[in-house]
């Protein structure tokens, strides 16, 4: 009973935001057709897939993750960092309507989903040039009535905090550690009551996995990290995610997973 939201890829995805690459050529053919295959990976996962249109001049549109933060109870509408994608919200808002209580980040709060990291009720959420404290504040305030806690973790290198953790079991994070605050270190901080996988060294890039029930969907171009993956008996489905990667994307940012469940618990 899981739902994956999706959102199709915009012809301008050549001018996406970009904070730590640079601009390089995007085949939106072969990103279309990637985005294709994640999707039927979706589908294998157990997922039921709702694609949305995308406006042509949403540039970063197919990273549906940002707009939104799903938990059983409710669903926080975010509003991005960077201004030129809060047009996209309002889609996404309306798609997750039938599903979800909605609450509307307000100004001057600023948040994008990929910097959220939700392993059972802890939250953790990175503090980025797309997060701001503000809307820390404001997650805080609308998820502690819930049972949730939420705590703030300084991203520092990378774009979101999901490009340097993920979660890969119930208590199994993978991660980059160099892209994490260096104090309070790993050890003590607020990964330390997790189990953790490091990427390995030769593939920064390769900490954003998302999991789907018992399978994590995993990009293909980070082979010495895939194979730690496996080495933990972890069920992993690779996907081709190189177009989408010069966008700083992951595999992370192309879905918002719900599960339907919590329909029956938690009803409209």
């Amino acid at each position: 009973m899981l739902l994956a939201l999706t959102r199709e890829l915009s012809p301008a995805i050549a001018h996406c935001e970009l904070t730590h690459l640079e601009r390089v050529a995007i085949d939106v053919d072969l990103a279309r057709a990637q985005h294709a295959a994640y999707e039927a990976c979706l589908r294998d996962a157990g997922c039921r897939v709702e694609r949305l249109a995308a406006g042509s001049d949403m540039a970063d549109a197919v990273f549906i993750e940002d707009t939104a933060i799903v938990f059983d109870e409710i669903a926080i509408i975010t509003r991005p960092g960077a201004p030129s994608r809060r047009a996209e919200t309002a889609g996404v808002a309306e798609a997750l309507r039938k599903y979800r209580p909605l609450h509307q980040m307000e100004s001057p709060a600023t948040a994008d989903g990929g910097d959220v990291l939700v392993v059972g009720h802890r939250v953790l959420v990175g503090r980025s040039s797309r997060t701001n404290d503000a809307g820390i504040d404001e997650m805080r305030r609308v998820l502690t009535p819930f049972g949730y806690q939420v705590t703030a973790i300084d991203v520092r290198g990378c774009l979101h905090l999901k490009s340097a953790a993920t979660a890969v079991g119930d208590d199994l994070v993978l991660m980059n550690p160099a892209w994490l605050p260096s104090w309070p270190p790993v050890s003590s901080g607020p990964f330390a009551s997790f189990d953790r996988i490091e990427v390995h060294p030769d593939e920064p890039w390769a900490a954003n996995a998302l999991r789907v029930g018992d399978r994590i969907i995993y990009p293909m171009s980070f082979p010495h990290t895939l194979e730690r993956l496996r080495r933990r008996g972890l069920h992993v489905a690779t996907v081709d995610a190189s177009e989408v990667a010069k966008a700083e994307g992951g595999v992370t940012c192309c879905s918002l997973i719900l599960g339907l469940e919590s329909l029956e618990r938690f009803p409209l």
